[in-house]
């Protein structure tokens, strides 16, 4: 009988699409566990854009608050098995 500390948490793809003047990144698309925030999602983007101030939208739509959980996210609002996140260095919509 497994206990539920050795039950792995559902790992989340998550493809990050570049809007507007935002560079493209070499790595597009990665695996992140479902129970972290979306905050390490903007973390690992604002790291590997070297860039403070960025602007980061699911699915070109909205910006989701910092602390949902990724699962969220993606059981919401995520489709062909990966949450798409759009980034960018300006505002890109209202």
């Amino acid at each position: 009988m497994a206990s539920s500390e050795s039950v792995a948490a559902p790992k989340v793809v998550v493809h990050l699409r570049a809007t507007g003047d935002a560079p493209i990144l070499k790595q597009s698309k990665f695996k992140i566990g479902g129970t972290e925030k979306f905050a390490k999602v903007i973390d690992f983007l604002r790291r590997q854009l070297h860039r403070e101030t960025l602007f980061v939208y699911v699915n070109g739509a909205f910006s989701p608050n910092p602390d949902e959980l990724v699962i969220d996210l993606y059981n919401n609002f995520g489709f062909d098995g990966k949450l798409v996140v759009n980034y960018a260095c300006t505002m890109a919509w209202g």
